[in-house]
């Protein structure tokens, strides 16, 4: 296996550590791409991960005990933009790099030096924006959506930096679009349509699209923001005739399709997960190709059941409201087609199908605080309090954050030719689980009683979810840097993996040699153990 993947470098880190840096900076390989992906993101995440547990720690009791409030402010918004940037996105991409060449036969991606380039840009965006934590006046403390003008008048000098750094990320964003749209058109294997592709590739091909539509909206409306701030404009400015609710409809149209961008690929993830470890084909491949492009068509004209309180008109409230609605239907599909995949299957528990179990269950339980939310006369109640923090943070924590992981247990194997410690992967995955439901569930109960967003005291009567909510968090946390702790212990002595790492699944059916020799792709392919390795 270690030799398949690193047979594109020959002996490029064999001549000292000169070129073993060398290999990481310069490499066009998607391989090794993907793992700077990967670990940028994981090292994003537990930099935003301890954002969070100031947050929960400040939140634990009512008070001020550890921060003051412009300080909170600055963890909630830097917390909010690192882990969608910084963490779920780049992971996503990371993986993308890894996995879309070989799922479709191709030998690398369709642009490798851009490849680097969209790598290479992150670091110095999200340096850029930690920075501002420490700039004269502070960090961006307008929370993730920056809604103007508190980003625009009321803001710190820092904002310019982290409006460049949002440049930057999109641009990032656009280019890995871009390449993984032409690698998937340009260069699947012969004999490879689009409705044989696997799920997870045709779940990126989606969310690629969604990408290049969306970061230039995002791109125009801090870019309005810079000329509000610095060249006397007024888009969001009223005394100056500007529109405070136009940067809302602005930052939401790029906002919801984002969040779909989020977990699309989770959904090509698990898609993948299930019938590996049910030993079972997919149920519904082609219900399942048009549930996703489905969901991407509506994402586009949903976004603003985000403001149902800013006074629109009762027909703009009635489409948002059913139109919302509306994208339960593709979503109940896919979890259909995924409990119907193990129902009648040979299962077996291993680590990256508890999360992918996981994920079905508590990201259907956001689906159903998110139908709640879409429904316009009860959403003023529900609207910026803790009951949205809770509904998306169960889409994105046991969504996209635990089909990353469970990914990463999967296709571990495949990667490197070793294999993780089963039993430590299950203390983790029972950890995660324990702790991000007692971080998140409670908070529908502190956010139905009315406790705001967002805000770092609180009365007393929201004292004990609160309290519960960060002891969960804590768990979470510290479970993570576990999860850290078996990944280098699997790289450093896991034992060697071999062709049939699951005994008996189809875990690595989609991926295959590189260039892919001609066959129907309906039926997995057969590959004897020593093709696996190389």
């Amino acid at each position: 296996m270690s030799e398949v993947i690193h047979a594109d470098h020959h002996d490029d880190h064999a001549h000292g550590p000169e070129k073993g840096l060398k290999r990481w900076l310069f490499t066009t390989n998607h391989k090794d791409i993907g793992t700077l992906y990967l670990w940028f993101s994981f090292a994003m995440f537990l930099v935003g991960g301890v954002l969070a547990l100031v947050i929960r720690a400040e939140l634990f009791q009512p008070g001020l005990q550890f921060v003051q409030p412009e300080f909170f402010n600055q963890m909630t918004t830097n917390h909010g933009l690192i882990m969608v940037f910084g963490a779920i996105m780049p992971a996503f991409v990371g993986l993308a790099n890894w996995l879309i060449p070989m799922q479709v036969g191709a030998p690398d991606m369709a642009l490798p030096r851009m490849n680097n380039l969209s790598f290479w840009i992150l670091p110095f965006a999200f340096g850029m924006m930690i920075s501002t934590l420490f700039m004269e006046g502070g960090g961006p403390n307008f929370g993730w959506t920056f809604y103007a003008p508190l980003s625009t008048t009321y803001a710190p000098p820092s904002v310019t930096y982290f409006i460049f750094a949002v440049h930057l990320m999109g641009a990032s964003s656009i280019m890995g679009s871009i390449n993984i749209i032409a690698t998937i058109l340009n260069m699947r294997a012969p004999g490879m349509t689009l409705m044989k592709m696997p799920m997870f590739v045709w779940t990126w091909l989606i969310t690629a699209y969604l990408l290049i539509a969306v970061m230039p909206v995002l791109a125009g409306a801090v870019t309005m923001m810079l000329f509000d701030i610095h060249f006397g404009t007024s888009f969001f400015n009223a005394a100056g005739g500007g529109d405070p609710v136009m940067f809302q409809h602005i930052f939401w149209f790029f906002g919801h399709p984002e969040v779909y961008i989020m977990i699309l690929p989770a959904f090509g993830i698990v898609s993948h997960i299930i019938p590996a470890f049910a030993r079972k084909r997919l149920f519904g491949y082609t219900s399942m190709v048009y549930a996703v492009a489905s969901i991407a068509f509506l994402s586009f004209i949903v976004w603003a059941h985000h403001m149902f309180t800013v006074g629109m008109p009762l027909a703009g409230q009635l489409f948002f409201m059913y139109s919302t609605m509306l994208i339960a239907v593709p979503t109940g599909v896919k979890v259909f087609n995924w409990i119907s995949t193990m129902w009648r299957g040979s299962m077996t528990f291993e680590t990256p199908m508890l999360f992918a179990i996981a994920f079905v269950v508590l990201f259907t339980m956001g689906g159903f605080s998110g139908l709640m939310l879409a429904i316009t006369p009860v959403d003023y109640q529900y609207h910026d309090t803790y009951f949205v923090v809770a509904h998306f943070h169960y889409v994105l924590v046991p969504g996209a954050l635990f089909s990353i992981i469970a990914a990463v247990y999967f296709w571990f194997p495949k990667w490197t030719g070793k294999m993780y410690d089963e039993t430590l992967g299950k203390i983790h995955f029972w950890l995660s689980f324990v702790g991000v439901n007692v971080t998140f569930f409670p908070q529908h109960f502190s956010g139905l009683a009315g406790m705001p967003r967002r805000i770092p005291d609180y009365p007393l009567q929201f004292a004990d979810f609160n309290m519960i909510s960060s002891v969960g968090a804590f768990i979470f946390g510290l479970s993570q840097v576990f999860f850290l702790y078996v990944i280098i212990k699997s790289l450093r002595s896991g034992a060697p993996a071999t062709g049939r790492s699951w005994e008996g699944a189809k875990g690595l059916e989609w991926t295959l040699p590189s260039p892919a020799p001609y066959h129907s792709f309906t039926q997995p392919p057969v590959v004897k153990d020593e093709e696996v390795l190389g």
